[in-house]
């Protein structure tokens, strides 16, 4: 099975190549985002660390400025990553460094911006391993290692910044025990083992109102907001479609609400026509 090892030059990453140093199925990524111009030399890093190992390197550099925002940040990362994931065959799998406290960060950023229930799953996209999660390894895990093994690192400026929300919650969470960590870890896990069963129960109501790819409108009427909205994820994901969940809801209530011959508008240029008794996508 072929790795994709995600390396930012951070202490996190910089061990995870460490530990696949040896494996001839990884390669190793590193995306250049284009927000500072230190950016540079951390590439510059990485390639010599790389290239001490004899692994192949994968660089990509984008031009996304300095006021580009974290989320924005984060799907050009991983469009890279995808991108080249699938490039590199089915089988290929890519490896991230994040560790218990970023989970725990996540989960609470989600919490402070209002998540839905989803938030409590927020690294559950199986295309992705997320390495020292399954180890069970908090971030001072990571650095007892890497400073066991003297691991060269760089350290990203943009990390201690008050302006990222992440950051100022990190300062908490780094004071949790690792006991409490893994707490959160286990519910994350029971949270994602509900997550898998609710989209399975999904996927058959979906199949249960489709005719010809037509879409029953009347049972969104019947079903509480929780469960319709489930419904058009479901529908969605089926088509290849994603929206945010306040795009969803507006979805739902034209569904339920449009009247015959009225239109929905799609990302990609696509729409769903309403009937009076269907929809299609």
């Amino acid at each position: 099975m072929k790795k994709i090892l995600a390396v930012s030059g951070g202490v996190d990453s910089m061990l995870l190549l460490w530990r696949f140093r040896n494996d001839k199925d990884a390669v190793v990524a590193h995306f250049n985002h284009g927000t500072r111009a230190s950016a540079d030399t951390d590439y510059e890093f990485v390639r010599r660390e790389v290239e001490k190992y004899g692994l192949k390197l994968f660089y990509e550099k984008a031009s996304l400025g300095e006021d580009v925002s974290e989320a924005d940040a984060r799907i050009a990362r991983y469009n890279f990553l995808f991108g080249l994931q699938q490039r590199l065959g089915a089988e290929t799998v890519i490896y991230t460094a994040h560790h218990l406290n970023d989970l725990a960060e996540s989960i609470a950023i989600n919490l402070t911006r209002g998540t839905g229930w989803r938030g409590l799953t927020p690294f559950s996209d199986a295309r992705i391993k997320r390495y020292f999660i399954d180890e069970e390894m908090t971030k001072n895990d990571i650095l007892i290692e890497a400073a066991k093994n003297q691991i060269a690192f760089r350290q990203d400026p943009t990390n201690v910044e008050d302006g990222y929300l992440r950051n100022r919650l990190r300062a908490y969470i780094s004071k949790m025990k690792k006991d409490d960590l893994l707490k959160i870890y286990k519910l994350y896990q029971e949270q994602v083992f509900l997550r898998e069963e609710i989209e399975q129960e999904s996927r058959k109501m979906t199949e249960a109102i489709t005719d010809n790819n037509k879409y029953d409108r009347k049972i969104f009427s019947n079903v509480d907001d929780g469960v319709a909205l489930e419904i058009v994820r479901a529908i969605l994901s089926k088509n290849n479609l994603s929206l945010t969940r306040p795009q969803m809801k507006d979805f739902l209530t034209a569904i339920r609400n449009y009247l015959p011959g009225k239109k929905f508008n799609l990302p990609g240029n696509r729409m769903a026509e309403i009937r009076r008794d269907w929809f299609i996508v």
